[in-house]
């Protein structure tokens, strides 16, 4: 499950499904006698590169280019479920009541809930009940705050640095006009000393 958008997902999750399928194979055993690898991604966001995906949910293996029916090899497959589009996308199956209780337990309508999906209720709220497990949560959650808030502060940082990096050039075209140096400060917003370094 990944709710933060970190901007490196696919190579991430590419990373995580390599090593799980180079780990499959144990020494002295046949390349024949590994073991298919599934990477199931759960995101909170809508993923960049699949936007133009009309269905929330998306399998990948490996295909030929321009024979996209024929599959080089099953041995590693990759399912993504985008929850941001399951409202969008819906198309009333099994899978669709399972991601929607996934996607929202508290707001989850169960009258339309399956023996399973009943037993995984209970066993969350068993879990929910269990101190040491709300701590985990409570630290998960706290994770997820930090990990907005930086990337929050990044962007900030960034349209800092851009905003910087214009007056800077500003200075510079007036500088090399011989523009007085009080007018460029009131116009770049930069000290004299900055100014006089350019």
């Amino acid at each position: 499950m990944q709710v933060v958008d970190q901007k490196n997902i696919e190579k991430r999750l590419l990373f995580y499904l390599s090593k799980m399928y180079s780990q499959n194979i144990k020494k002295g055993q046949k390349y024949k006698e590994t073991n298919k690898c599934i990477a199931i991604l759960f995101t909170n966001f809508n993923i960049e590169n699949l936007k133009v995906i009309k269905k929330y949910k998306t399998k990948w293996n490996f295909r030929e280019e321009d024979y996209s029916d024929v599959v080089l090899t099953d041995a590693m497959e990759i399912h993504i479920i985008e929850l941001s589009k399951i409202q969008q996308y819906s198309e009333n199956k099994k899978l669709d009541i399972w991601v929607n209780f996934i996607n929202g337990v508290g707001d989850f309508d169960m009258s339309k809930a399956n023996e399973p999906i009943k037993k995984a209720k209970k066993i969350l709220e068993e879990i929910s009940d269990n101190e040491y497990e709300q701590y985990l949560a409570h630290l998960r959650e706290k994770y997820i705050l930090d990990q907005n808030n930086l990337l929050d502060t990044g962007y900030e940082r960034g349209l800092e640095q851009g905003t910087r990096n214009k007056s800077i050039e500003i200075a510079k075209k007036l500088k090399e006009e011989n523009i007085d140096i009080e007018i460029i400060i009131k116009t770049t917003g930069l000290t004299k000393e900055e100014i006089e370094r350019l």
